[in-house]
């Protein structure tokens, strides 16, 4: 299965309206970054057992660890929850810059350090979420930009 198909099922089990939601979500991130690699994590570990929500993940950036070590991950993840949904902004240096920025201008959601997280797309406004994932995206390839 790709993981185009995987996203589409994924998306398509949700129950409504998050499912509604998720879908607007999807197409919007894709229109953002209509170029990105998509990434699908079915939240279960090397043994199969459910560690985690499935995860849609859009783009690429590389990881440095301390040890020396890297990888590629996902810039951008949108996860469905019990209470709502998660739009992950990875790779952002400043762990207080979402909540600064964006906290006060959303909407009815709770802002972390990496993570937008809303019960519905209508509690939010999604001018601001777009905003937010588009710094998310020029901050981690600024990042590996500076790698090269």
């Amino acid at each position: 299965m790709t993981v185009q198909q995987q996203i589409k099922e994924y998306i398509t089990s949700l129950p409504e309206p998050k499912r509604s939601d998720m879908e607007a979500l999807h197409h919007r991130i894709l229109q953002i970054m209509p170029a990105c690699k998509l990434w699908f994590l079915d939240g279960k570990n090397s043994e199969n057992k459910t560690v985690s929500n499935p995860n849609i993940g859009y783009g690429s950036y590389i990881i440095k660890y301390a040890d020396g070590t890297s990888r590629e991950f996902y810039q951008i993840g949108l996860s469905a929850n019990t209470t709502g949904i998660s739009v992950y902004i990875l790779g952002i240096e400043d762990k207080t810059y979402l909540a600064k920025t964006y906290a006060n201008k959303i909407g009815k959601a709770t802002v972390t350090g990496y993570c937008i997280r809303f019960k519905a797309l209508k509690d939010i406004n999604p001018g601001i979420l777009e905003t937010s994932i588009l710094y998310g995206v020029e901050a981690t390839n600024k990042k590996d930009d500076l790698t090269k």
